[in-house]
């Protein structure tokens, strides 16, 4: 029976709370029908405390089998480097987990936070924050960049904030079942995040013709001017639905790009930067010269419907540039 410990360090528990909502495979089908036994989780565990320092003294001691460690939220290692900003007891928690993984036959990092560093490792904050295996985009970490897990492996980076439920649930199925995980250039399984953000958001058309919303609240587009990361983010927040019902774009919400290591970005979410007329970042695999001579010739091309035209749509709301 694989067995599973996660441990949360500087985080909020949203990847907990995301995971709760899972459907396939759910939470307790995870533990039941693939036979995980949970070691420990901070919400979920009813043991006090002391079980929690026997496990790891366990663990550490080799008398307790780890096969799956789960680290939620970016390593503190202010100040001076202890780590003693985030301890438990009159341990650094990221001494707790470097001792972890030595033991764990694959560690997963649940979430940017833990994996890249996320909120917590933006400028200014002045907690010195990291995540397992990479500095935000760059290779490092607490671990290292060439550290490999008891199976061989690097620390598998499920991104976001929080990270998708049926991310987070495959992947530890998959791991329970010891199948292979391909992972992309940054450890993130392939799986769930190949594909844009962009790619399912009911918003494409807009966006192809320039139609775009310059508030919140609108049906166009948002990555013009409101700062939508979805043409530039992996992810499959639009393919496989949140609770199987919605998204960020879908509630109208820009994508804020979440699961990219440089998340969040400098500057505000919700303003697209541009020189002159054109955004500084560009759709994925867009060349600039290309886009402004597109975009150009696009907007005159939108159907009425979309422009806001058509005498039959009600609640008629102006887009970008028109009067």
């Amino acid at each position: 029976m694989p067995t599973l410990f996660w441990i949360q360090t500087g985080a909020c528990g949203g990847d907990s709370l995301a995971l709760l909502s899972a459907e396939s495979p759910s939470l307790e089908q995870l533990l039941s029908h693939h036979g995980v036994e949970l070691l420990w989780h901070p919400s979920l565990s009813h043991a006090p405390t002391r079980r929690f320092d026997e496990l790891i003294q366990a663990i550490a001691a080799g008398e307790q089998r780890l096969d799956i460690l789960c680290v939620e939220g970016s390593i503190i290692t202010a100040p001076r480097g202890t780590g003693m900003f985030d301890r438990h007891k009159d341990r650094a928690k990221m001494d707790i987990v470097r001792e972890l993984a030595q033991a764990a036959e694959a560690v997963v990092a649940m979430g940017t936070c833990a994996a890249y560093g996320g909120v917590h490792a933006a400028e200014p904050n002045p907690s010195d924050c990291t995540g397992l295996q990479f500095e935000r985009a760059a290779p490092g970490g607490l671990l290292g960049a060439e550290w490999r897990s008891k199976r061989g492996l690097p620390v598998i980076n499920v991104a976001g904030c929080p990270a998708h439920p049926h991310a987070m649930s495959q992947t530890l199925a998959w791991l329970a079942m010891g199948l292979p995980i391909a992972l992309d250039a940054i450890n993130r399984p392939k799986a769930f995040f190949s594909a844009m953000v962009h790619q399912g958001c009911n918003r494409n058309e807009h966006h192809e013709y320039d139609i775009e919303d310059v508030q919140p609240g609108g049906e166009g587009c948002m990555f013009y001017n409101l700062g939508c990361e979805g043409p530039m983010t992996q992810a499959v927040c639009n393919e496989d639905l949140w609770q199987g019902v919605s998204s960020k774009t879908r509630a109208g919400v820009p994508c804020v790009g979440c699961t990219a290591p440089t998340f969040p970005k400098e500057g505000a979410l919700f303003v697209t930067e541009k020189i002159g007329a054109v955004p500084v970042r560009l759709p994925l695999g867009v060349e600039r010269p290309r886009y402004m001579a597109y975009k150009n010739l696009a907007r005159a091309a939108a159907p009425l419907r979309l422009r806001g035209l058509d005498p039959n749509r009600k609640n008629k709301t102006p887009q970008s540039g028109e009067e």
